[in-house]
């Protein structure tokens, strides 16, 4: 059964949308985007070792290679020169949206401390919700062994949606863990 997530979004959350808010046109039905993941490497400047294991990281845990991002100019106080590596970025569109967001949900969340649910306030008021990460190891990939350094990450969903209450029933269709 692959990719669960766009079936169950095809065959039931795509109508309760529909039903929920009266569309007058099913192209205002909203959809998910594309899912954007980003770290920010502040000793990357200086250690390119962390580098690489950030770069195999979030390969392992999106099923993508990053893109690395870098500094568009130098700044003194931050011990950034020009053009240094300072991010990694990751855009997931369809298949691979929909598996990361199946095991985010489903595997990922859960395996965090205390969780209690994510905050239902991290809408961006276009539709987007963003969610921040403080480590890595809750992703199953990633082996507590092999990591140098516990280091976060930022998910970004953009869907298509106008505002945020549809999100909200978009992302909890698909049955996300508000508190």
């Amino acid at each position: 059964m692959r990719n669960s997530f766009r079936q169950l979004y095809q065959e039931k959350i795509y109508y309760n949308l529909l039903k929920e808010f009266k569309y007058k046109n099913i192209h205002e039905i909203p959809k998910i985007a594309k899912i954007t993941i980003n770290r920010g490497l502040g000793e990357a400047a200086q250690n390119s070792k962390s580098l690489e294991n950030s770069v195999q990281e979030l390969t392992l845990i999106t099923g993508q290679k990053p893109v690395i991002t870098r500094a568009k100019k130098s700044i003194a106080g931050f011990k950034i020169r020009d053009h240094v590596p300072i991010g990694l970025m990751v855009t997931l569109r369809k298949d691979k949206m929909y598996d990361f967001l199946n095991k985010l949900i489903n595997l990922a969340l859960p395996r965090i401390r205390d969780f209690r649910g994510v905050n239902s306030k991290n809408f961006d008021g276009h539709g987007n919700y963003n969610l921040g990460i403080k480590e890595q190891l809750i992703f199953p990939e990633i082996e507590y062994e092999n990591i140098d350094k516990i280091r976060g990450l930022d998910v970004a969903i953009v869907t298509t949606a106008e505002n945020d209450t549809e999100s909200y029933a978009l992302l909890k269709g698909f049955g996300m863990p508000f508190k």
